[in-house]
């Protein structure tokens, strides 16, 4: 048996039924192995097999290839109660084999293909849930707690660390935010051009694109952007803490990871968001000025005044109240996501796609149900 780099692999029959398994050549993954199933169909149709010995004087290299197929062979001489000599290998391929054979492979290792049954899956699904709401629950009343510690002047955090985060969370989030808002002033411009040009309401963009913008899409936007960017930084950083067991040696030292490290977090989000869709708005309405100049040939000052006429307080404190929730919701699941990662690396990959996804449907949850109330409350 012999590939196309020349390694070789051969049974050679002896007296008093000991074989020689002659190997030959550069044993390597990346040139290709030669199969042994021939040589193990030689042994197990052999008469009288009793030993197995090793002849490696024409082996010029080998690596882990060369292992996996000599642990069949090892299989087959431990079902067979075959004998076997390891000592003409190379020593660190000895020492590789004897250990491959200590260490059996663990029953239930491998996956099978085989689904649980329908009615197992839906049980799991719904233990799983009644667990995630019970741990969500517990987070929620931890972040009670060391609120009220805050407000009792009690709760221990860095204000340097503090100050640092709503850094960046704010500023450094301020191109991103600017370029995002921009575009859905001028989608949302372009939009009600195309239909308002029909009835010669060209004017009314600007009414469009300013309530639309300070409303609700601003808030809305800057959510999703900040759960996409900080959500997850905080459930990566967090979830890298318990990884690394720094948050278990805060809690070992006495200090609370809730006040330590969630609380700063939380203050820095939900205290940026409402500045950060301030700032949305703008950049909404000059996407929607951009569109009502160039392509509705609508003087500046024209498309300024409409603005302003349509809109009012009330308007601005909804998009004010929308962004504040939005940022306690981004910040409670980036930091409980976090809080809940695993001890592995994959799961801190997991962690941080959860807080997004999470993030992202706390906020459409959270604007329909705000929606829904200002409409019973008529404002």
């Amino acid at each position: 048996m012999q590939n196309g780099s020349g390694s070789t692999l051969q049974i050679a029959d002896s007296t008093g039924g000991v074989f020689t398994v002659l190997l030959a050549g550069a044993w390597s993954i990346q040139q290709g192995l030669p199969s042994v199933e021939e040589a193990l169909g030689k042994l197990k149709s052999g008469q009288g097999v009793k030993k197995i010995i090793f002849d490696c004087t024409a082996l010029t290299g080998w690596d882990s290839g060369l292992l996996t197929q000599l642990t069949k062979i090892a299989a087959l001489c431990d079902s067979q109660n075959i004998a076997l000599d390891t000592s003409g290998l190379p020593e660190g391929l000895q020492r590789l084999l004897a250990l491959a054979i200590a260490i059996p492979e663990r029953k239930g290792a491998r996956k099978t293909a085989i689904r649980d049954p329908f009615l197992v899956r839906v049980a799991d699904a719904t233990f799983n849930l009644q667990a995630g709401s019970r741990d969500a629950l517990t987070f929620i009343g931890d972040v009670t707690l060391a609120l009220g510690r805050l407000m009792s002047g009690k709760a221990r955090f860095r204000k340097a660390e503090l100050f640092f985060l709503m850094q960046s969370c704010g500023a450094e989030a301020l191109p991103i935010v600017c370029l995002i808002s921009l575009l859905v002033g001028l989608i949302l411009a372009f939009v009600g051009a195309v239909q308002l040009q029909m009835f010669g309401a060209q004017i009314y963009v600007a009414s469009l694109v300013g309530i639309g913008m300070v409303r609700v899409m601003g808030a809305i936007m800057t959510g999703i952007i900040m759960a996409g960017r900080t959500g997850a930084a905080f459930a990566a950083e967090l979830g890298t803490m318990q990884v690394n067991e720094e948050i278990d040696a805060l809690q070992t030292m006495g200090i609370s990871p809730m006040e330590f490290l969630v609380l700063p977090r939380m203050i820095a989000l939900t205290v940026m968001m409402p500045l950060l869709c301030v700032y949305a708005d703008l950049m909404g309405i000059l996407g929607g000025l951009v569109v009502g100049v160039g392509m509705l040939d609508l003087g500046v000052m024209e498309y300024y005044n409409q603005t302003v006429i349509s809109l009012n307080l009330t308007h601005f404190w909804i998009g004010l109240f929308y962004s504040a929730v939005f940022g306690v919701l981004v910040a409670l699941c980036g930091c409980l996501r976090g809080m809940q990662c695993g001890r592995s690396a994959s799961a801190v990959g997991t962690a941080t796609t959860s807080a997004v996804v999470t993030s992202i449907v706390c906020i459409i949850v959270a604007t329909a149900i705000i929606t829904v109330i200002c409409n019973v409350l008529g404002i």
